[in-house]
């Protein structure tokens, strides 16, 4: 590891010791990566560092006809002040003075030139990233409007937010974490709307983020931000949509960027934050309130079809009269509770095979589990038919929740409530309901009331949950997130 002394070692002014020093730290002869170029500028020696693959070339090709083009009457005293000032035709030139930094940029894809006898070096922002054009996110999609998604480019996510909120206000202020990858990180908010608190509260807890990497990207700087928890449910959002991250920040949210990841962090949010989708602003507010409406009735099937059919099949007496065929004919060999759990895991396990099935065979992986698990496991007796029923409808309410974090945190709490209810019966519901409910009001997001705006209860904002609005009617900013200007008009 590098002592403090080697990273604060100023750029010398003699250029073999800097090359020396350099080859070494970067690897240059063991890394096929890391190119030198060496040449003259008159009788003075230039080194030119770079990456391949990171580097435009024709913009770096264009700047070294330029600086070979120079003949000795054009070079002033100072060769690096003629270059800097004059001759490098490039508008992104930063001058840095040690050699740390000069790795630093030289890392991120940017070109890297040493002077001889000049204790400065010039650093060219040339790169070009590796990346895909903007795609809309698969998690995300939507019928009508905008079909552009976020990508793990940071520059071209910026210019996506940008493009949508075209504020002199609006600031991006980056810093790198990781010792090692060094991976840009961007906090993005309005000046003159977001809580300067809380703005000031995730600089903070980003800048005192140790860890030589952070190669899972906003992941990781989420579990750094929030801390250690055990609690399942998402404590901030993710979007891959430039028009839901711009719509936050005209709220007056605060967003975090990360380097390499097509996912953008919201906060603060909320539980209600979770359960709302860009296809209803997409639509008339009717109709955008029948589709929250379905979203949410999917929800609430999601997590409690299963724990309370599972207690009616328990205590068939409990079933109305015209409800009787929602019971059960046969319940198989197998312990209903044990059904459950090994549908419930079934069901994962067909999710993530086919998240990791190639495309030209996820058809046929479908059919494979549809014809096991569907059919022949009901005629073998290992299920009930109503078992796979009904976790049939619980999946399809899983699927229909917006937010796939949220939707993973539901299933582990109708786990939760279908143990409670095979152990406890009744009371076991109640109780596994009641844990659940006060743990969500007792869960605060960056010192915001996670179950806002139902606890403490705010009836403006509830009913904005509830009723999807016409846009000209929300005048005011949500109260939660404490911004500087709360009127919208």
């Amino acid at each position: 590891m590098a002592t403090v002394t080697e990273k604060r070692r100023p750029i010398s002014d003699r250029i073999e010791e800097n090359k020396e020093y350099l080859n070494d730290r970067l690897g240059v002869g063991k890394s096929f990566d890391i190119g030198v170029h060496e040449f003259f500028v008159g009788n003075t020696k230039l080194l030119m560092y770079y990456i391949n693959g990171f580097v435009e070339s024709q913009l770096v090709t264009q700047i070294m006809r330029e600086i070979n083009d120079l003949r000795g009457r054009d070079v002033a005293d100072n060769l690096f002040d003629t270059l800097f000032y004059k001759f490098i035709p490039f508008f992104q030139l930063v001058k840095v003075d040690t050699t740390d930094e000069f790795m630093d940029k030289l890392l991120v894809g940017q070109v890297g030139l040493i002077i001889d006898h000049s204790p400065h070096a010039i650093i060219m922002d040339a790169k070009v990233l590796p990346t895909r054009t903007p795609q809309e996110p698969d998690t995300e999609r939507i019928v009508r409007g905008a079909h552009d998604g976020f990508t793990e480019a940071i520059v071209t996510n910026t210019v996506l937010t940008r493009r949508r909120i075209r504020d002199e206000r609006l600031r991006f202020e980056i810093m790198q974490i990781g010792e090692r990858t060094k991976t840009d990180v961007a906090v993005a908010y309005l000046q003159d709307v977001a809580n300067p608190d809380l703005v000031d509260e995730l600089k903070e807890r980003l800048q005192n983020i140790q860890i030589d990497g952070i190669p899972m990207a906003e992941k990781t700087i989420e579990e750094f931000i929030i801390g250690k928890t055990l609690n399942p449910f998402p404590l901030v959002r993710y979007t891959e949509r430039p028009d839901v991250a711009a719509v936050h920040l005209l709220e007056g949210h605060v967003l975090i960027y990360v380097d390499t990841s097509p996912s953008v962090m919201i906060t603060p949010a909320t539980y209600f934050h979770h359960v709302q989708h860009a296809e209803e602003y997409r639509q008339t507010p009717v109709v955008g309130a029948y589709l929250r409406w379905v979203r949410f009735f999917g929800i609430l099937v999601s997590v409690f079809v299963l724990p309370i059919w599972l207690l009616l099949v328990m205590h068939p007496s409990m079933i109305p009269e015209p409800l009787h065929f929602i019971g059960i004919k046969d319940k198989g060999n197998i312990p209903l509770l044990a059904q459950f759990i090994m549908a419930e895991l079934g069901l994962d396990l067909m999710r993530m095979a086919a998240i990791h099935t190639p495309t030209p065979l996820s058809v046929a992986m479908g059919l494979l589990a549809a014809i096991l698990v569907g059919d022949v496991a009901i005629k073998v007796g290992l299920f009930a038919p109503e078992v796979i029923l009904y976790l049939a409808v619980a999946a399809i309410g899983m699927f229909a929740t917006p937010s796939y974090e949220l939707s993973l945190a539901n299933r582990l709490v109708r786990i939760f409530l279908i143990l409670m209810v095979g152990f406890f019966s009744t009371p076991g519901l109640m109780i596994g309901f009641l844990a659940v409910l006060v743990g969500l009001a007792a869960t605060r997001s960056l010192n915001t009331p996670y179950l806002w705006p139902l606890i403490p209860f705010n009836y403006k904002a509830m009913k904005d949950v509830v009723v999807r609005l016409a846009v000209p009617s929300k005048n005011r900013r949500p109260s939660i997130v404490r911004s500087q200007n709360s009127s919208r008009q």
